[in-house]
């Protein structure tokens, strides 16, 4: 997957359509029509429709990495809205049921993230913990403390940081069997809604704990397809946010900076982000060219990249620039 986002970004380009038209086109041709049947018809499914599902959610979460939120929150909500009319209507045994539940938990959780990109708030609030109670009827723990971990993140942004906390310390304690690779994502929101708590013991505490349980992970471990993204530099990335707000942004910045050199220039929307923290460590820092220049690049990197929480990041750095 490592060349997706480029190889895909570079045919959009060539054929001269834009995101917006891309994902419509994808809503138009996604299903198959054994998938189309089943729909209509809510007859009984088995373990192919279950396959076919688990396939296209991860079709759609890597998807996410090239394309924002809002062009992509239509076309995920609609597959949402699909699959859970499956789960109502179909019938199914007991175990292609609980395929059938973590499919509807995973798509939640990808479709509050995206609603969540494009400023859509209250409805990925109500995806999320949608999400949660399918996760849970299915016995997943860990992908319910994903969810919940993700409203969290969506409350320490946009929200009140000691909810966010609140509902990030339930995710963790709740993800009974997460693997280190999963507990560690867990421990990253928590360090987040933490550091916009300004809560630096708990943050400093929470990051180390995040570096342990990713260092846990080995080569046999069978982590969910969901954490993929997950690597070190991200976690370099998350750990310089959380040192920015806990006024440290002197601290913050090589962490930035060797993580946006390394990371994959296809993710275009993740490298303006990253970029825009990286500048408010500068501007921070008193290093207002450094500042200028570096959010100068972000928004040449958000180009064509439809995503409100990019723009608000930009927004709020050029505000922060501008005060005397």
């Amino acid at each position: 997957m490592t060349e997706l986002g480029g190889n895909l970004r570079a045919a959009r380009e060539a054929a001269g359509v834009s995101l917006a038209a891309m994902a419509a086109m994808a809503a138009r041709t996604h299903y198959s029509k054994a998938l189309i049947g089943h729909l209509e018809t809510g007859r009984r499914v088995g373990d192919s429709l279950a396959a076919e599902l688990e396939r296209r959610v991860i079709e759609l979460r890597h998807l996410d990495d090239v394309v924002g939120g809002g062009d992509l929150s239509p076309l995920v909500l609609r597959e949402l809205s699909d699959a859970q009319h499956v789960v109502r209507t179909a019938s199914y045994g007991e175990e292609t049921g609980r395929r059938l539940l973590v499919v509807v938990g995973e798509l939640a959780q990808l479709a509050g993230w995206v609603a969540s990109d494009a400023g859509q708030y209250t409805e990925a609030q109500r995806v999320y913990l949608d999400g949660v109670s399918a996760a849970r009827d299915a016995g997943d723990h860990p992908l319910a403390g994903q969810l919940l971990s993700s409203l969290s993140y969506q409350v320490a942004n946009v929200g009140d940081p000691a909810d966010a906390a609140l509902l990030a310390r339930s995710a963790v304690k709740g993800a009974h069997g997460a693997t280190p690779v999963a507990r560690a994502l867990l421990l990253e929101r928590l360090a987040w809604a933490s550091a916009r708590s300004r809560d630096h013991d708990s943050t400093r505490r929470t990051l180390d704990a995040v570096d342990d349980s990713y260092d846990q992970s080995t080569d046999g471990t069978e982590e969910p397809e969901w954490v993929y993204w997950l690597d070190r530099k991200e976690i370099d990335v998350m750990a310089g946010r959380c040192l920015i707000e806990l006024g440290d942004p002197t601290a913050a910045e090589p962490l930035l900076s060797a993580a946006i050199d390394a990371y994959n220039p296809g993710h275009a929307r993740e490298v303006a982000l990253y970029q825009t923290w990286l500048a408010e460590s500068y501007a921070r820092a008193g290093v207002v060219d450094a500042a200028q220049s570096t959010l100068t690049t972000a928004r040449k990197t958000s180009q064509g990249i439809n995503s409100t929480r990019l723009d608000r990041r930009i927004t709020d750095i050029e505000r922060l620039l501008r005060q005397p």
